[in-house]
């Protein structure tokens, strides 16, 4: 097929020269009193000599005047060539961690490439590299001034913000990426975390529902996130009427998470609905019962006599019968109300058996056994013997962190130690260690045996709500470092 137009054209001269040579014809040319008589077959020769002539000088004088020109092109070319050859090997010398490998190439590409975004990419990388931040900062401020790199530059100031623990700073930067970028993940995450961190909350749920929407938030965690959020706008917001609101609209949306079933109550405590508060614990022990509710829950029934609070302990206990945190509540309502065969069949049953249960009691649970024998009894010996018990007890549930391990008695929305957000999650430790302190009054689980048996009310018997550590353990969240006690 690629033959064919060239035979073609073959035969067309041929035909033409069969013509040509049958009827040769004369041609007579005069022009200023010259005459030229010739053959036709002459006159086609001579017009296509000079038609090949003038194609060849017309070539000549292209190549001497596009000469300068192409040479410019190509030394353009071959620079191009060898400065992205030199930004590829300073790349390399960047993964291979070489600082004055990747300094030689960068410097090179930066002379052959004149400047180009990806050229004060490898310069910032390998400043970097050599530990030269306040270089790494220039390059990457100078990319912000290009609209290509503009988004490459505002990532690595980021990340040397926080680095340096600025987080203002990197919280500037994070919005302004999230700006031109709003669903890169790594801008939605950083963006998220430095918003809660600087208590910006409202802010901080919109981003989490980005977060959500694009599914790099599993929907579970998102809604407990979310309720995390609301929590923390609640405390914020101290004892307003929205304070109550958006804590009842973090239960709403995770009724197990005790934190926020125990703020409601409290909020509904002081604007003097008992009823309502007692209902909000009782929402929350029917899916998870917890110590922090059965105390806030007594303190709906504080001027109640002890054996009608006993009576209200047992049918909060009857909301979740089989659970451990439903027989220590029962016990410690008894133990108040000097009960004191009730309050040791329902230690029995919360573990104060280890025979029976073939596992040794909690710390907690020994020490209610010791208040119990020294009140009951007045036998110090076993009490002694039931605290030296809790001192070797496998440890009782507290908050800990997912991320660092920290402990608290408290839930907070950031992890005391490590700053993670919702982090903190009600298990039982791998280690007995001191927990970060709680408020007065929340805690029910770490009571101290002395104070457990409070002075008789007015109403004869022992007040659930007045139970207090004696001596609350100093605590710190990280070595050597005093942490701030949780928030109720």
């Amino acid at each position: 097929m690629r033959t064919l137009p060239a035979l073609i054209a073959v035969v067309l001269l041929v035909v033409l020269a069969v013509v040509v040579a049958d009827q040769p014809g004369r041609v007579a040319i005069v022009w200023q009193g010259w005459r030229l008589d010739t053959s036709v077959a002459v006159l086609i020769v001579a017009a296509l000599a000079i038609a090949a002539l003038a194609v060849v000088i017309v070539g000549l004088l292209r190549r001497l005047l596009g000469g300068p020109r192409a040479f410019l092109r190509a030394r353009r070319e071959r620079r191009r060539r060898d400065g992205y050859r030199a930004l590829t090997q300073g790349m390399v010398a960047v993964a291979a961690g070489d600082a004055d490998e990747a300094q030689r190439y960068a410097r090179k590409a930066d002379v052959l490439l004149a400047e180009p975004p990806l050229t004060l990419l490898l310069s910032a990388q390998a400043a970097q590299l050599k530990g030269d931040e306040d270089a790494a900062r220039k390059y990457f401020a100078a990319m912000l001034n290009r609209p290509e790199t503009e988004f490459l530059g505002l990532r690595g100031l980021l990340t040397q913000a926080l680095r340096r623990g600025e987080e203002s700073t990197a919280l500037r930067l994070a919005e302004r990426a999230h700006t031109m970028r709003p669903k890169t993940p790594w801008v939605l995450t950083n963006l998220l975390e430095l918003q809660v961190k600087a208590g910006e909350w409202q802010r901080a749920q919109a981003t989490l529902s980005e977060l959500v929407k694009a599914k790099l938030v599993p929907l579970l965690t998102g809604r407990h996130h979310q309720a995390a959020l609301l929590l923390a706008q609640s405390r914020a917001a101290a004892e307003s009427d929205a304070a109550l609101s958006l804590a009842g609209e973090a239960q709403d949306l995770v009724p197990d998470f005790a934190p926020a079933a125990v703020r409601r109550a409290q909020l509904l405590q002081r604007a003097g609905q008992m009823h309502k508060a007692a209902k909000a614990i009782e929402t929350a022990w029917r899916r998870e019962p917890h110590p922090q509710l059965a105390t806030v829950y007594g303190a709906s029934f504080a001027e109640e006599a002890p054996l009608a609070r006993v009576k209200r302990y047992e049918r909060l206990a009857a909301l979740k019968p089989d659970h451990v945190e439903s027989h220590l509540a029962v016990a410690e309502a008894a133990l108040a109300a000097q009960l004191w065969g009730e309050a040791r069949r329902q230690l029995a049953a919360a573990g104060s058996d280890d025979a029976a249960t073939g596992k040794p009691p909690t710390a907690r649970i020994c020490r209610l056994m010791a208040a119990l024998e020294e009140a009951e009894h007045g036998d110090g010996a076993a009490a002694r013997l039931w605290l030296a018990r809790a001192g070797e007890a496998p440890p009782d549930p507290l908050f800990v962190c997912a991320n660092c391990g920290a402990e608290s008695r408290d839930w907070q929305p950031l992890c005391p130690r490590c700053r993670a957000f919702d982090s903190l999650a009600w298990r039982t430790p791998t280690r007995a260690v001191p927990a970060l302190a709680a408020e007065p009054g929340l805690d029910g689980a770490g009571a101290s045996p002395v104070a457990l048996i409070a002075a008789p009310s007015h109403h004869g018997g022992g007040s659930l709500a007045s139970w207090k550590p004696a001596n609350p353990p100093a605590i710190a969240g990280a070595p050597g470092a005093p942490v701030d006690a949780g928030r109720s």
